[in-house]
């Protein structure tokens, strides 16, 4: 081994001594290099070999080549480099092969390559990691996709770059993103042709051998690419997709006709067709320029064409009646309601046109949770509070088991400060399942505390421990304990913690709480903290390390305390946490001593 890197180190020396001698680097920076670049090759020539050693050698190398950079642009020195960066670059390249020959599968280290490649413009290099990653990497379209596009973009192949959608294709036949970025690379290349057949003709320059085929110049190509495609991927998403990229060029006004011919022949009952093709109004607006166009004008075209897309819309809930149709007519009402407009009557026109659509929605029993909601939320900022309610109420007949939709409707009771509140929340109890009501017991007793008396309260309290399930009803312990501390003070608190001690389970906040609560006094007793957090220990001391910590603290620093129980309670700490608790436990009670924590 040590041979072999003495040899390595020595075949270094050439372009070392070039760096010195043309004042890029100082002689004891070289002999830093040299014992840093020793000390990194021997890590990868041990037997065990570590993926870290050779990331941090490449990234040594690299950044060696930016310093070997900048300071070429400090001092104007240009020459040298294929002696210097040329034979750095060769090694990364090397170091690099070895890594990814080492550790096949990770993608990330082959990225890093390419990446390596593409900054320092090692064409042919970046050609042959390619080749080798995807005979490795097949089954990741993703990367096919990312070599196809450096063919195309930077060595300007289309040839190369369809040879290789070619392959990935026979790995991935219904993969909908490839299809997707081969139909996009065959009309830039037919863009590119054209651009080209037209300089020639600008110039006036014979053409020659060159022969552009019309078929492929009208993107031909690509519409063989898209038939292909629709045969082997089903679903209106990829026609969409395809679609998007096709009116992204100029000269495909034939092609988009025939997928949208397709489209509404294969996709005729699908919601998203039908919120195409009326979205697709918006944009068939006047073909009339529009620059001298005044203000009024131009509200008065847009309300016009949104009026048609809405007339689609219309058509569309009457041919495929269903939520998601719906929902999409919807969507594009609230999407405009929301945009921007310094028109009054525009924006009074798009907010009657959405509550309509609502209503509609509602009327056929086809209006969904969330879009009761939205709805909810739009008439409240709307100022229609009568209608709300109503709403409100209709939300909870439809979807009576919810528990949101009930939470949702006792907000705007509760908002507008109707009456029926308590009502309303024992409706509620009585629809929904015990799990899960938490968030209605939490809005009933907040409510209860600002409205009701505190008998009201209390019971409501003490009925919501019986109501919600085990795990919900922490919560509500924790709230309980906070409100009677607040309103009836410490001694009810203290006999309510007992009583409520109990009946498990607990959560630590419950505890804490009756801590903070006990140090709060004016007359704060000892004997009262270590039996609330003798209890807390009995719940949680396996699992944490903070509460022995904290019953340490409060031994050694109450005036009641006593320092001499710290052995023991640390003894007990040992005993009772699990695993790696136990370290952290020493670490933290060795910073306690010392005074660090």
């Amino acid at each position: 081994m040590a041979e072999r890197v003495e040899q390595r180190l020595e075949d270094r020396i050439p372009e070392l001594e070039q760096l010195e001698r043309v004042g890029l680097f100082t002689h004891k920076e070289i002999r830093a290099v040299l014992r840093k670049v020793s000390a990194l090759e021997y890590k990868i020539q041990r037997r065990a070999l570590r993926k870290e050693d050779f990331i941090n050698y490449i990234q040594y190398e690299v950044n060696l080549l930016e310093l070997i950079k900048k300071r070429r642009a400090r001092i104007g020195y240009s020459f040298k480099k294929d002696e210097i960066e040329h034979s750095i670059l060769h090694r990364v390249h090397s170091l690099f092969n070895r890594a990814t020959g080492k550790w096949k599968d990770d993608v990330q280290l082959w990225l890093s390559h390419v990446a390596f490649c593409k900054q320092w413009n090692a064409k042919h290099q970046l050609s042959k990691v390619f080749s080798t990653m995807l005979a490795i990497h097949s089954n990741k379209p993703a990367l096919w996709i990312m070599a196809a596009k450096w063919e195309m973009e930077t060595r300007l192949s289309s040839e190369s770059a369809r040879h290789l959608f070619l392959r990935a294709l026979r790995f991935h036949p219904e993969c909908p993103k490839l299809y997707q970025e081969y139909f996009r690379m065959e009309l830039m290349h037919a863009e590119k042709q054209r651009k080209e057949k037209k300089e020639f003709e600008q110039a006036k320059m014979d053409l020659g051998e060159f022969n552009y085929s019309e078929e492929i110049l009208n993107g031909e190509m690509a519409r063989i690419v898209y038939r292909d495609a629709s045969q082997k991927i089903k679903g209106v998403e990829f026609q969409l997709a395809v679609l998007s990229i096709a009116k992204l060029f100029d000269f495909t006004q034939d092609l988009q006709k025939e997928i949208l011919e397709s489209l509404q022949a294969r996709y005729a009952d699908d919601p998203l067709t039908w919120d195409y093709m009326a979205r697709r109004e918006l944009e068939l607006g006047s073909l009339q320029p529009t620059e001298h166009s005044t203000k009024q004008k131009k509200v008065s075209e847009m309300a016009q064409r949104e009026e048609r897309c809405c007339s689609v819309f219309d058509e569309a809930v009457g041919a495929v009646p269903t939520e998601d149709m719906w929902k999409c007519y919807i969507t594009f009402c609230l999407e405009r309601y929301n945009r921007k407009t310094n028109s009054e009557e525009l924006k009074q026109k798009r907010l009657e046109r959405t509550l309509s659509v609502f209503s509609k929605a509602h009327e056929s029993s086809l209006l969904s949770e969330a879009l009761y909601k939205q709805w909810l939320q739009l008439l409240l900022d709307s100022s229609l509070s009568e209608k709300a309610v109503e709403v409100a109420e209709a939300a909870t007949r439809h979807f009576s088991q919810s528990v949101e939709t009930w939470h949702m409707r006792l907000q705007v009771l509760i908002q507008l400060k109707r009456d029926g509140v308590t009502q309303c929340f024992e409706e509620a109890i009585k629809h929904v399942k015990s799990k899960g009501t938490l968030p209605l017991w939490t809005l009933w007793v907040e409510w209860s505390e600002g409205t009701n008396s505190k008998e009201d309260t209390e019971a409501l309290y003490q009925r919501s421990l019986h109501a919600t399930t085990p795990a919900e009803s922490v919560t509500m312990k924790e709230m309980y304990l906070d409100w009677t501390y607040r309103n009836s003070g410490y001694k009810k608190v203290k006999r309510l913690f007992t009583s409520l001690c109990e009946n498990r389970p607990f959560s630590l906040d419950f505890f804490r709480k009756m801590i903070q609560i006990e140090k709060d006094q004016e007359s704060c007793k000892m004997l009262h903290l270590r039996e609330y957090y003798e209890r807390a220990l009995r719940e949680f001391g396996s699992t944490n390390t903070d509460l022995w910590l904290d019953y340490i603290k409060e031994e050694l620093s109450h005036p009641q305390g006593k320092p001499e129980n710290c052995g023991s309670i640390h003894w007990r700490a040992m005993k009772m946490l699990q695993g790696d608790l136990v370290e952290d436990f020493v670490s933290k009670y060795t910073l306690l001593q010392t005074g660090h924590l």
